[in-house]
């Protein structure tokens, strides 16, 4: 099944989403990456959704991505007497670690860590932004508030504190449980919430073991001071626009996506962009005008990959919105403005033989307007590699490892193929030509670049770059 866009769709899935069937049509609508949201699905249940997309993966025979997003540290005030109070702009609120319920005075806060790492000055924000108040003294396990923005607090309500650094491990026990059912059923990519620093991403690195990629979630300013470290100890990044909109000012957050964006691209590590991207079509067959922008300049910045979240999950419309993400991503690409930017922002190759050799790939599309670069891929980094350049050409990625081609569904640009590896140079490049003309990304006549590493199958040793010209016996054997 070929795609005619680069940037690949995630769909979240959920109610709206939940039958074979279903997914079957969102995949066949556009979405290349599935992803499983911890904080809503059951951990016993995980298995069983895995089995299903896999089962589809088999039948449409194309790899498929699989995506679970841990849900990390749930931070909340605990119950109030009558349900709820009224907090009054001005008015003092007290935060303390006393169990007795809540009252328009005060009420308890459950995480001990959050009390002690406070400090005058800090923001709490709570129940999404509804709520502000602003720390004014903290001292013995309580800290005073004023309240900025007033309003109704009830119970359980989320706590956001984008000013302190909170010294909590991203990953919770329930998240420790969810990590391992994921890998044990077969996740190529893992998503990691809560992420302050690059420690939280590698305690999640350290028990994947590389049985799975891992993906930090950008959803907290405190990422943000550390976020080159992050991305380079990260396999890939999401921009996680709706908590980060939470916890900092919200005409903020664009100048960061496109910090994030670039930062990623410029180190060859998967971008995703994600929330609220076409929120309108959880209710409506079509999204508001504002929403195609926004997903269009996603898809501009070069994005690896957008993200449908309630739209997929429970909306009444999950097959539109997947159609209609994946016509702006078609459009948005057929754009000459489009290769311009990309052009502008691709970074310079670093000093490896590698990075030499996909330069050198990307330089030949340009100059002899090929359609394909045919790489041979052990571990997928030969992939990633062209990728990062943005070359106008589908990377088609063949490799003997089936586990390497659904991670690969998560990269822009790329058409992963599990086949056998390349015996020689003569059969590495014949084979390319065929898969090809298979794939319907050549034609007769038509030349191709073919990228592998040699000995073959030796992972990061890409080393070889040449060009093969599809005859009429590759289009006999395809």
């Amino acid at each position: 099944m070929k795609r005619s866009r680069r940037t690949k769709i995630i769909a979240t899935l959920g109610p709206a989403s939940d039958t074979p069937e279903m997914i079957e049509k969102l995949f066949r609508a556009g979405a290349d990456v599935f992803r499983l949201n911890m904080s809503h699905l059951p951990r016993e249940k995980l298995p069983e959704k895995i089995e299903v997309i896999r089962t589809i993966e088999r039948e449409l025979r194309r790899p498929i991505a699989v995506l679970v997003d841990l849900q990390g540290p749930k931070l909340r005030v605990a119950a109030f007497a009558e349900g709820s109070a009224i907090l009054e702009n001005g008015a003092s609120f007290v935060l303390d670690s006393d169990p007795t319920p809540g009252d328009i005075h005060r009420v308890y806060l459950p995480h001990p860590e959050i009390l002690s790492a406070l400090e005058p000055g800090h923001v709490v924000i709570i129940d999404d932004g509804k709520l502000r108040l602003v720390v004014t003294e903290v001292s013995g396990g309580r800290a005073v508030t004023e309240v900025v923005i007033g309003g109704r607090i009830s119970n359980r309500k989320g706590v956001s504190l984008p000013d302190t650094v909170i010294p909590v491990a991203a990953m919770t026990e329930k998240d420790r449980g969810d990590l391992e059912a994921g890998l044990n059923a077969g996740a190529d990519w893992i998503a990691v919430s809560f992420v302050q620093r690059p420690e939280d991403v590698a305690e999640v690195k350290k028990v994947a073991a590389g049985r799975a990629l891992v993906m930090a979630k950008i959803e907290k300013p405190q990422a943000l001071t550390r976020l080159d470290e992050i991305i380079e100890i990260s396999d890939g990044i999401m921009v996680a626009r709706g908590d980060l909109g939470v916890e900092m000012p919200l005409e903020q957050v664009p100048g960061v996506q496109k910090r994030i964006t670039r930062g990623a691209r410029r180190l060859g590590k998967p971008v995703v962009v994600a929330t609220q991207m076409l929120e309108s079509m959880i209710t409506a067959p079509v999204p508001t005008r504002a929403e195609v922008s926004d997903v269009a300049t996603a898809v501009y910045e070069g994005a690896d990959a957008v993200m449908l979240s309630a739209e997929s999950a429970s909306g009444a419309f999950p097959i539109e919105a997947i159609s209609m993400m994946s016509r702006i991503a078609e459009q948005v690409e057929r754009d000459a403005l489009y290769w311009t930017i990309l052009t502008a922002q691709r970074s310079e190759p670093d000093a490896t033989a590698s990075d030499a050799i996909a330069a050198a790939a990307h330089q030949m599309v340009g100059a002899l307007g090929l359609t394909a670069i045919m790489a041979w891929t052990h571990s997928g980094s030969t992939a990633l590699r062209l990728a990062r350049s943005r070359p106008n050409a589908t990377i088609i990625a063949l490799t003997p490892k089936r586990e390497t081609a659904r991670r690969l569904a998560m990269c822009w640009g790329t058409h992963p193929i599990v086949t056998n590896d390349a015996s020689d140079v003569d059969d590495m490049a014949f084979r390319a030509a065929k898969f090809a003309v298979r794939e319907r990304f050549a034609e007769i006549g038509d030349r191709v670049i073919v990228v592998a590493g040699v000995p073959f199958g030796t992972p990061g040793a890409t080393n070889l770059v040449r060009i093969a010209f599809v005859t009429r016996d590759h289009a006999a054997r395809a």
